[in-house]
């Protein structure tokens, strides 16, 4: 089925993966990761949109971002995009595209699959192999949230602060969060979601979204909350 439009809606967080061209590495080493994360820490101030959860992978990366205006999250991905592919062409000494065309995104209910999908962008380094547990892995928010780092780019959502009144309690549930794993069925949705354009929510939200566009957002029912066992990666 085709991949619907790309829609964008002010205060709604949005699941966004950015692949590389024919899957190829869009980092070669750290100081391109560091010079990715520059660039999102900058873009996403000057647009106004708050980074809730990032990962970069070899060859793509996600983002957990709510934008404040209709506008934000395009224009921040633009100039990223842009910005990133001219630094590293010519520190690598290449020419030509990058990215596999646009990326791709779509809108993800808070209350039921926020915390959701910060779990399944943190664990996307364990499905693919590359570590044996989150926090392992060096280029993602999961540090920040489990207190081994601070990290300016992000912007913890309301959900993520009431895991606990202090900052140990929090640390230790959002740990537990992510070590429980989530199903497979959602780990599906939530892939296919952002890479199809169809909004991720129960069925009020998807209605609520309909009155705001003339599109549908969905071509089916959207899978369960946090459960456990992901796999499948989607590398």
């Amino acid at each position: 089925m085709a991949r619907q439009p790309r829609l964008t809606i002010p205060g709604y967080p949005h699941h966004v993966i950015q692949r590389g061209n024919n899957r190829q590495p869009v980092f070669v080493d750290d100081r391109d990761r560091e010079t990715l994360l520059e660039l999102l820490t900058a873009y996403a101030a000057s647009n106004k949109v708050a980074i809730h959860a990032w990962v970069l992978m070899d060859n793509h990366f996600h983002l957990l971002a709510t934008p404040s205006t209709d506008t934000g999250l395009p224009l921040m991905m633009q100039a990223v995009g842009r910005r990133y592919v001219q630094l590293f062409n010519k520190r690598h000494a290449r020419s030509g595209t990058l990215w596999e065309g646009r990326y791709r995104s779509t809108l993800v209910q808070t209350d039921r699959y926020l915390l959701a999908c910060m779990a399944y962008i943190d664990l996307n380094p364990v499905r693919a192999g590359m570590v044996q547990r989150p926090a392992d892995h060096r280029w993602s928010s999961h540090r920040h949230y489990i207190g081994l780092v601070q990290d300016r780019l992000l912007t913890p959502h309301p959900l993520a602060w009431g895991l606990g009144n202090t900052p140990f309690a929090r640390e230790a549930a959002y740990a537990d969060l992510v070590q429980q794993g989530i199903a497979l069925d959602q780990q599906r949705a939530l892939t296919e979601s952002a890479l199809k354009g169809w909004a991720l929510g129960d069925r009020s939200f998807l209605d609520a979204l309909e009155t705001r566009t003339d599109r549908r957002m969905t071509r089916g029912h959207a899978g369960r909350p946090v459960s456990r066992k992901p796999r499948d990666p989607d590398r």
